[in-house]
């Protein structure tokens, strides 16, 4: 091989050399050349009409130069999301079509203090409004939609009290009451019968029902009172414009978090027992006491499993007949049901209530005592504790004779 060997590519040449090319050849490859040129230009052109009008209907959209007047047309809702910044919450209303331009949002929101502590949530607006109308309707609490209190204790249907008729909103009748939003003149809720059905007839899984609950739940078939204790006490915020399985979901997967984020596996973990019974033992201790008193029963509880002897509790008696009364008749005591404990040895098949943190923590650390026995002795909430079945029944006379009871547990 030669010294001067070079063994870098050289440049290659493609078609034919153009001093060979054919007149017909090289009209051809200079009218090529002209069309790429040309659909060059063109496309540069085009793009700097898409940035001009990019700039330009940005502009228009967060200028304040126009915009809607007046209170609006059509009601709708829209979402605040926490953390949302007053140009976000803009932004979310140019999308709805509520205003046509953010800059007038913003500036007409400047200083205001409801809005600048709104909170995360759902508000109804109206389509095409003026920027001060839409602030005004944000900053008035009563256009707030969707928000859902849950009381500690209570359970999913309505219950009825015995002798005064009163009636206690069951979770499905909040939650039905909670997406009730206006729809141009009219009223459009989330019925809780649709709630009722979507909990007895749709999978667990699609309900997001937590692993540590699916086998109980399923075992009790299509009955609505399996999501029973599943969705937890608090403050909600439900999307009125959700569909009922969608609702219900979200509550019981956000409630799952909640219980796993207040120590619930790890309760269970130390107290050998299932998160799922920990959670019915909460419900009891919630609707059986006052919070003063709620470790003591707890410890009733664990010590009357532990004998092992019937819970003998009326509130379980009460669950599936959707009333409220401080002593249950022979005739209830004698049904047969999944929560009777009159009737049964254990804990009932579900909680009777959503247990609150305070019941749930109580379940966690019961008082020491080796109480089996307590009844409440007077209208001021006096509970007397003991083991002796004797003095037990004394205090149920004591009772008695206050006019708490009627008869004897």
């Amino acid at each position: 091989m030669p010294d001067d060997y070079d063994d870098r590519s050289g440049p290659v040449a493609v078609g034919p050399p153009r001093g060979k090319m054919s007149r017909l050849e090289r009209v051809r490859a200079k009218r090529n050349r002209n069309r790429r040129r040309a659909i060059g230009a063109g496309a540069a052109a085009l793009l700097v009409v898409i940035v001009v009008a990019a700039v330009y209907l940005g502009a228009k959209l967060f200028s304040g130069d126009s915009g809607y007047s007046g209170e609006g047309k059509d009601d709708v809702v829209i979402q605040v999301h926490d953390g949302d910044s007053t140009t976000q919450i803009g932004q979310t209303l140019r999308d709805k079509n509520v205003i046509s331009n953010i800059k007038g949002f913003v500036e007409a929101a400047k200083n205001n203090d409801a809005i600048a502590a709104i909170q995360p949530g759902y508000y109804t607006v109206r389509t095409e409004m003026s920027a001060s109308a839409a602030v005004d309707r944000l900053a008035d609490p009563h256009n707030r939609v969707g928000k859902l209190v849950i009381p500690e204790g209570r359970q999913l249907d309505d219950i009825a009290e015995v002798g005064s008729g009163k009636v206690t909103d069951g979770i499905f009748t909040l939650i039905s009451k909670s997406t009730c939003v206006p729809a141009n003149g009219q009223q459009k809720c989330v019925s809780a019968e649709d709630l009722r059905r979507v909990a007895e007839q749709a999978p667990p899984a699609q309900l997001n029902v937590p692993e540590w609950a699916t086998q109980p739940v399923i075992a009790l078939g299509k009955n609505h009172r399996r999501l029973e204790g599943l969705i937890a006490p608090g403050t909600w915020n439900v999307d009125p414009a959700a569909s009922p399985q969608e609702i219900v979901a979200k509550l019981v997967g956000q409630s799952a978090e909640d219980y796993v984020s207040v120590g619930l596996l790890d309760t269970a973990a130390a107290m050998r027992m299932s998160p799922y019974q920990i959670l019915i033992v909460g419900s009891l201790v919630q609707r059986e006491a006052k919070p003063h008193d709620f470790a003591k029963v707890a410890r009733v509880i664990y010590n009357r499993l532990a004998v092992p002897q019937k819970l003998e509790f009326d509130s379980t008696v009460n669950y599936p007949l959707d009333r409220q009364e401080v002593a249950t008749t022979d005739a209830d005591r004698a049904q047969v049901t999944p929560w009777n404990t009159y009737a049964m040895e254990g804990l009932p098949a579900t909680p009777i209530c959503s247990p609150g943190q305070d019941a749930l923590a109580a379940a966690e650390r019961p008082e020491p005592g080796d109480w089996l026995y307590f009844v409440t002795v007077d209208t001021e909430g006096t509970t007397l504790f003991t083991r002796d079945y004797q003095q037990h029944l004394a205090n149920i006379e004591l009772a008695k004779r206050n006019g708490v009871l009627d008869s004897a547990r």
